[in-house]
């Protein structure tokens, strides 16, 4: 390049122009990389402080969850965990993400692609009984609806795990779930609602599936993050999980409380 050029153009042109903001960098976690976050929800609060979310459910899964295998995720928190699963199922493994809130489903993608995962799909949708009308999306503006479908619509080949990330929707998953339950059995692990008469239901509906039940209690901090902070921003705060393993199964979980 003309001397003369290169100067002119560096004069114009300071180097600080080029360096990204803060809010615009690409966040390193735990399982990989993603893309700047609002920290507007508990999820992303979580991945910008600590480089990682709810860390010990993923304890739980990789207890038993294994290569090749198929799992479903109902609510995408960004890829968080899709990263991860991604990795334990394995290329001749399957993760699917089903979000029906159009920008977080976006993100989801965006961090998949970012990470160069190829097992992973993503759907744009609710789970329910199909012909309902699905939830709005949480963002203001955002009031575009996602249309529902069901489970058995999905079609999956197999199922080993369905992890339920959004609390208190097992009732409509369930409605349009019976083919798939019968026919693969997966592991079911769940957030529970927040009413505790929501939370009985739910436990008495995938017992009349033929399900046995554990309680899982992990915290939302975890002392041993990725990011090395001991600065706890969820002191004392649990999520009401709940595991259920169909009854046929030899899978159990002696450390947890059976319910």
């Amino acid at each position: 390049m003309d001397t003369q050029i290169q100067t002119q153009i560096q004069t114009q042109t300071p180097p600080q122009a080029f360096e990204a903001d803060a809010s615009q960098r690409l966040l390193k976690l735990r399982y990989g990389i993603a893309t700047p976050l609002p920290p507007d929800t508990i999820v992303a609060r979580s991945l910008l402080r600590y480089g990682e979310w709810m860390e010990h459910e993923l304890d739980l899964l990789g207890s038993f969850l294994g290569s090749d295998e198929t799992v479903l995720e109902f609510g995408g928190e960004y890829a968080a965990h899709a990263l991860w699963l991604a990795r334990v199922v394995g290329d001749c493994g399957s993760v699917h993400i089903v979000e029906p809130r159009r920008l977080d489903l976006q993100k989801a993608c965006a961090n998949l692609a970012l990470n160069g995962v190829t097992n992973a799909y993503a759907h744009a949708a609710w789970l329910g009984r199909e012909g309902e009308a699905p939830a709005r999306g949480r963002e203001q503006g955002d009031n575009r609806r996602s249309p529902t479908v069901s489970l058995d619509s999905l079609e999956l080949d197999s199922l080993h795990l369905l992890k339920i990330n959004l609390p208190g929707t097992l009732a409509p998953v369930l409605q349009g779930a019976d083919e798939t339950l019968r026919r693969h059995r997966p592991v079911i692990y769940l957030r529970l609602g927040h009413d505790l008469e929501q939370a009985l239901q739910e436990v008495r509906a995938l017992k009349e599936c033929g399900y046995r039940c554990w309680s899982h209690l992990p915290y939302l901090f975890n002392p041993d993050n990725f990011a090395g902070s001991e600065d706890n921003l969820f002191p004392g705060q649990v999520q009401q999980n709940l595991v259920a393993v169909p009854m046929e199964s030899r899978l159990a979980f002696d450390r947890l409380r059976e319910i």
